[in-house]
């Protein structure tokens, strides 16, 4: 089945070099080349791959896929009525990508001049956005990123302009529908220039299915000096759709980047990787996770941040609630360069886990190669403790909201992070929601 699936890459890549020939240019002919090049050079990661190791991917690829989804709804706006998707009730404005592609036509953008919003290849000819899908960065290692790289179809590019602060957050709702498996590939950017202020929110679903939708997304940001980006994953769906999501940040001086995962019982197969740049001095950094996960379910999270300059601060709180037969990694690494003195790094996991046959890989890793440093790391894995929860049953609790409570209770130092108060109020009930056996759609 492998060699099926290569094929129609092949197939699929030297379909889009042809359509490509008399619209893409030159830079971007030349850029998917390579990556594809590197593509057929690594082939798909297995489990002898450290990084992979504990993440097997050949049960996802063994469906026959396509790569041109074929949609199968008539009305998309009945459709996202009908359907919903995971925080579909916050105050936001909203943009609906439909298979990767931009619809605005049922989004609701700002209407002043604090943004830019548009497809990829309206924009891709212009300077920076040229260098930015022209970073080499992880394509050697990282066979799904050179995919991605080779195949991309669709994305949006977000730019919030200089000075602006956004008055409410951007929702991103990546919906996907095609009457078939769908291998999905697109390319975002987002940019916050120097000195604005913005929230970003992203939200996945799979409108039919019938069929597996393998979206494999790779998403590129910079955040210039003085500036503050929220950025916030809402990863809640069904087991048809399966995510191996890339976000690659790079931060300039004086700016701060907060990250937001948050992965609940559905999708079958989630993938994170998360790497963050700090470019310069003054910089603040927060990656929050946590996940919640059940039956069959893998969650895989794999964090890199890279401190290359000195006076920098980097926090890392990923926890995790397993239950079922669920498997979930975490792999967090802090890379610290000898230039970069007087960091502070902090790196944490923690762990619960609700059935015998749950299983957690946790690995934080530490690279230091300065002196006057503050940085630590650690994990736990554990049980509910049966002594609290006796205690709320002795006090006419019952079983099931015990349990929710001091669920709630761990996830709460990773919530109580979210500066957005509809999001936080959204994740906490649905943690809730979802300790007491129940199903939750805002």
């Amino acid at each position: 089945m492998e060699i099926d699936l290569k094929d129609q890459i092949k197939n699929k890549f030297e379909s889009l070099c042809a359509i490509g020939q008399s619209s893409e240019g030159d830079s971007i002919q030349k850029l998917r080349g390579k990556a594809f090049a590197t593509f057929e050079q690594l082939g798909f990661p297995t489990i002898k791959n450290e990084d992979w190791k504990y993440t097997n991917v050949k049960p996802i690829l063994k469906d026959n896929f396509s790569f041109t989804p074929i949609p199968t709804t008539s009305s998309y706006e009945e459709a996202i009525k009908d359907k919903g998707y995971f925080g579909q009730g916050l105050d936001a404005y909203t943009l609906i990508l439909i298979n990767g592609i931009y619809q605005p036509q049922w989004s609701n953008i700002p209407s002043d001049d604090s943004i830019s919003i548009a497809a990829v290849e309206d924009v891709w000819d212009q300077v920076a956005i040229d260098e930015i899908l022209n970073k080499d960065r992880n394509n050697k290692s990282n066979p799904f990123i050179a995919l991605n790289t080779a195949l991309f179809q669709g994305g949006i590019v977000i730019q919030i302009k200089k000075n602006k602060v956004l008055d409410k957050p951007i929702h991103l709702v990546h919906l996907g529908d095609s009457s078939e498996h769908y291998f999905q590939q697109s390319k975002n950017i987002f940019i916050a220039e120097f000195g604005s202020q913005a929230e970003i929110i992203e939200s996945f679903e799979n409108l039919n299915t019938e069929s597996h939708l393998l979206r494999n997304a790779v998403t590129e940001i910079r955040v210039a000096a003085n500036a503050k980006l929220q950025h916030y994953k809402l990863q809640k769906g069904d087991a048809s759709l399966r995510l191996i999501e890339h976000t690659e940040v790079e931060q300039e001086g004086d700016s701060q980047y907060n990250n937001y995962t948050f992965t609940l019982p559905g999708y079958s197969f989630v993938r994170n990787n998360l790497n963050l740049a700090l470019e310069g001095s003054n910089i603040d950094s927060h990656m929050y996770g946590l996940y919640l996960t059940n039956d069959h379910q893998l969650v895989d999270n794999h964090t890199l941040v890279d401190h290359q300059e000195p006076h920098c601060e980097s926090n890392q709180m990923y926890k995790g609630i397993m239950m079922g037969h669920s498997r979930a990694i975490f792999n967090g690494k802090v890379y610290v360069h000898p230039i970069a003195q007087k960091t502070n790094a902090f790196q944490q996991n923690n762990n619960i886990l609700f059935s015998d046959f749950a299983t957690i890989y946790s690995k934080p890793q530490l690279e230091i190669f300065a002196d006057d440093v503050k940085c630590s790391h650690g994990s736990t894995i554990g049980q509910l403790d049966p002594d609290a929860l006796f205690y709320l049953k002795a006090r006419g609790i019952n079983e099931e909201d015990g349990r929710s409570m001091l669920v709630n209770a761990f996830a709460f130092d990773v919530t109580e992070k979210i500066e957005n108060l509809e999001i936080k109020d959204l994740l906490n009930e649905a943690i809730s929601q979802t300790m007491l056996g129940k199903a939750l759609l805002v």
